[in-house]
């Protein structure tokens, strides 16, 4: 699912520099350029379905109006050049949460500075959890949000099509949404120095 709307690719990370466990925060706005959420995470490593980042249990996570602590450890996969960003939850989340997906523009490192991981939030989700399966989450946020802040329609249907693509997938429990590959990257999440 490359990116359809034309956007600039972002960087490739300074891997070099990268060693797991290096702090790596995510940080997310809306697409008229307000704050939304921030996550305290590490770098993990990558692989073929692109960058993994981690955060431990007790971890902070924040948004205008909200700040709370992780309950369980998680992943996060940032795949190069995609419109979405995933993140896999660690067994015991109280909610059942097993893969949360965000939809977005512009994901990826930052331009400049220390790494770090940014990205639109573009309201769409993909969710999988034990209680009610997979469903996309949000899609009337994103009609008022494209009425309030004039998205333009091509971009509302391309965010419908890569939701469909990956309600799919998730439910298919393709890899990376199958149970073995974050549960590699949550093991090493584990056996990180804290």
């Amino acid at each position: 699912m490359p990116r359809t709307t034309g956007a600039a690719q972002r960087p490739e990370p300074p891997r070099s520099a990268l060693v797991p466990g290096t702090a790596v925060p995510v940080r997310w706005t809306k697409w008229p350029g307000t704050q939304h959420w921030e996550h305290e995470c590490v770098w993990l490593g990558s692989d073929e379905h692109g960058d993994w980042l981690g955060q431990r249990a007790g971890a902070r996570s924040w948004r205008p109006g909200r700040d709370f602590r992780a309950q369980t450890p998680n992943v996060v996969l940032v795949p190069a050049g995609d419109d979405w960003a995933a993140t896999f939850y660690g067994p015991g989340h109280a909610s059942g949460m097993e893969v949360y997906i965000d939809l977005g523009q512009y994901i990826g490192w930052a331009e400049s500075g220390p790494a770090t991981v940014v990205g639109v939030d573009m309201d769409l989700d993909v969710v999988r959890d034990t209680v009610r399966g997979t469903w996309v989450d949000d899609e009337d946020e994103l009609e008022e949000h494209a009425a309030l802040w004039g998205y333009p329609g091509t971009l509302v249907t391309h965010l419908h099509a890569v939701a469909a693509t990956l309600h799919h997938s998730v439910e298919a429990r393709r890899p990376p949404f199958d149970d073995l590959t974050p549960t590699a990257w949550l093991t090493v999440l584990d056996a990180l120095e804290p």
